[in-house]
């Protein structure tokens, strides 16, 4: 890479930085091209982004981000993913991390917050974005479900009242 190249790569590095949420960095060390590129597939398959840097010119690219707090973890052989759902970069790294032992996740930071290893798994546990979504769209329907059918009800109460009238006062004309 020449300087001009190394320029644009910390520029379109730094610009990633500023549109995510969620950055996380592991170590590849060993890693076979046929594992990278699986992992490469999972993490586009979640919505995320997987990048082996230079640790010089990333640390260079997280200088002035939200992100500082994660240029320690950059020694040694070590890639950065991100997304700006936070959760399945988590989720599709750990997963991975299970099946190869040559994959090893550092840590990495969700906004300001930076998180060690252990917070990255605790952060895999939750559920999806989208799952939340659905959860929050049936709280909310929940409700309303209810309170039309408690309106409903008393009308219906109301109808059958007369209409048990209306047979009583038949059954005694008759």
């Amino acid at each position: 890479m020449d300087r001009t190249e190394k320029r644009e790569f910390v520029a379109s590095l730094a610009t990633v930085f500023a549109e995510t949420s969620f950055v996380l960095v592991a170590q590849n060390k060993g890693l076979t091209v046929a594992d990278v590129s699986e992992l490469r597939r999972r993490m586009r398959a979640a919505g995320a982004s997987y990048k082996v840097a230079k640790n010089r010119l990333a640390t260079l690219a997280l200088e002035g981000t939200r992100f500082q707090g994660v240029a320690p973890l950059l020694k040694g052989p070590t890639a950065i993913a991100w997304s700006t759902d936070p959760v399945a970069v988590a989720k599709t790294a750990v997963e991975f991390a299970k099946t190869n032992d040559k994959f090893v996740v550092l840590g990495g930071a969700l906004g300001t917050q930076n998180l060690d290893a252990t917070g990255i798994k605790a952060l895999a546990e939750l559920p999806s974005l989208e799952t939340l979504r659905a959860q929050l769209v049936g709280l909310i329907q929940t409700p309303a479900t209810r309170i039309a059918g408690i309106l409903q009800a008393p009308g219906g109460q109301v109808a059958r009242v007369l209409s048990a009238y209306a047979k009583k006062d038949e059954a005694q004309a008759a």
